[in-house]
């Protein structure tokens, strides 16, 4: 117990310490998905500015469609950028590249998750690096027909989701799926973080019947892939959410999400997880910006974005 408690903090040290010399990257994808990654920025956390003239850093190339939806980033235990992505609306796997720089990516990989399982779709995966086992977790919703027939009338048509994990040294060899949480109703969009000795779920309660939720809510556990408790009451407000991504702002977490019938993002602020400030009117983020994931990035690597982004508009006059 001794010896994870000194890496976990080992691991929060690096953490804190990237933050002091960081810029703020937000992952996202515009209209279907069509074009591939965008990236934004911001100093503040509060007011973003897209990059690279608002292109796409990478066509998708990965799965039947040639998606890029939900595109989430984050920062491997090898210093490289490791990208999941939804390629579909109805596959049965998602994309994944790596990066050094966020401007150059490894060949796009299709992986196929589901695809012994009847199921309709992998949608908005997310990963979680584990420095105590040295694993990747990727999780994201699934509908398999049947499976859990008590609420399949509750959400959207034949859509009854649930949260699927597998784990990954590589990217390369993957465990066999397996339920990540089940709170018995249909769930999507997953986001989590570890803070102390624990593990908060932010997720959207996908019910639409009997009466509509459409919220984000959190799930809490002391071990990374299972055993996540009861929800939340929502911590969003009375509008229909999707999409929660989370940014640690010194003593604040701020949580991101996409007012998709509104067609705007908002935001919510708060130092204990508990008590939640509306914060929407604060944010201001680029046209058309859909459901992604926020991380941090070093000055030097920003600078290079820069570059690539000048070198962009320069190109186009």
């Amino acid at each position: 117990m001794k010896s994870i408690f000194i890496i976990g903090l080992m691991w929060l040290s690096l953490d804190l310490a990237a933050q002091a010399d960081s810029v703020y990257i937000f992952s996202y994808f515009k209209d279907n998905g069509q074009d591939g990654l965008h990236l934004a920025f911001s100093h503040d956390g509060y007011e973003w500015q897209s990059l690279n003239n608002d292109q796409s850093f990478l066509k998708p190339t990965a799965g039947k469609d040639k998606l890029m939806r939900d595109p989430c980033v984050i920062r491997g235990a090898d210093g490289r950028f490791h990208m999941v992505w939804t390629v579909s609306w109805n596959e049965k796997g998602i994309g994944y590249a790596s990066s050094q720089d966020l401007i150059h990516w490894s060949e796009q990989q299709y992986i196929p998750l589901m695809e012994n399982e009847n199921a309709l779709n992998c949608w908005a995966p997310e990963i979680n690096y584990d420095p105590r086992t040295k694993e990747y977790m990727i999780y994201w919703a699934t509908t398999v027909p049947g499976k859990f027939p008590e609420t399949d009338a509750s959400g959207d048509g034949k859509y009854n989701h649930r949260m699927y994990f597998v784990l990954t040294p590589d990217f390369k060899k993957f465990t066999k799926p397996q339920i990540l949480y089940n709170p018995g109703f249909t769930v999507i969009d997953a986001t989590i973080k570890q803070h102390g000795d624990k593990h908060f779920m932010f997720i959207k309660d996908e019910r639409k019947l009997p009466q509509a939720q459409k919220n984000i809510r959190i799930a809490t556990s002391k071990q990374l892939y299972k055993n996540y408790g009861t929800l939340s009451a929502p911590i969003t407000g009375d509008y229909w959410a999707e999409g929660p991504t989370v940014l640690k702002k010194g003593t604040k977490w701020i949580v991101y999400f996409d007012k998709y019938r509104d067609h705007r993002y908002g935001a919510i602020q708060s130092t204990d997880l508990q008590h939640w400030e509306d914060i929407s009117p604060k944010i201001i983020m680029p046209k058309g910006v859909r459901h992604g994931t926020v991380f941090t990035i070093s000055a030097s690597e920003f600078k290079q974005l820069q570059q690539h982004s000048a070198d962009t508009v320069h190109a186009e006059h």
